[in-house]
């Protein structure tokens, strides 16, 4: 699955009202959760190849036709964003801790080499800095979340 299909993913989930998505592939799982109330949908991923539109048909075929949004007429042109990555397997943290603010929220301007979020690894906690100069569009993952090689984290939009 490339970066277009989790975006076109996460499009979707986002519209939709589901409030979690999890699909897995021989070598690949993705799950993307949304701080909506819960409203569970079921999908099987076939065996043989998956084409660039087949897990979000899959997700639209399992919702009820009531619960599908009717299309946006003039959404935000994704292609200009950024997708800033997890360069690791660990746990997401938006602040150092706790009790300190949050490194970044949407509509944050945000310079090259500032740290974005902290990924805890092996009880190491690696700071994640931004490679962009611009303004964060969306935090793609909830605080305290495990996350992936290569999962989204954020959206920006480059200066």
């Amino acid at each position: 699955m490339d970066i277009k299909q989790i975006q076109d993913l996460i499009r979707f989930v986002a519209k939709s009202g589901v409030n979690e998505v999890s699909i897995e592939q021989n070598d690949f799982k993705i799950t993307i959760k949304t701080n909506q109330a819960p409203t569970y949908v079921t999908a099987s991923v076939p065996v043989e190849p998956v084409y660039a539109q087949a897990p979000v048909a899959a997700a639209q075929a399992a919702v009820p036709a009531a619960e599908v949004p009717a299309p946006v007429a003039a959404g935000p042109d994704m292609s200009k964003f950024i997708t800033i990555k997890s360069p690791m397997i660990g746990t997401f943290y938006r602040s150092a801790s706790p009790d300190k603010p949050l490194f970044v929220n949407p509509g944050d301007e945000i310079k090259e080499g500032q740290v974005l979020c902290i990924i805890e690894a092996m009880k190491l906690f690696n700071e994640i800095e931004s490679e962009v100069s611009g303004r964060i569009v969306k935090v793609l993952v909830d605080n305290a979340s495990p996350v992936e090689y290569d999962q989204p984290l954020f959206l920006v939009e480059p200066a």
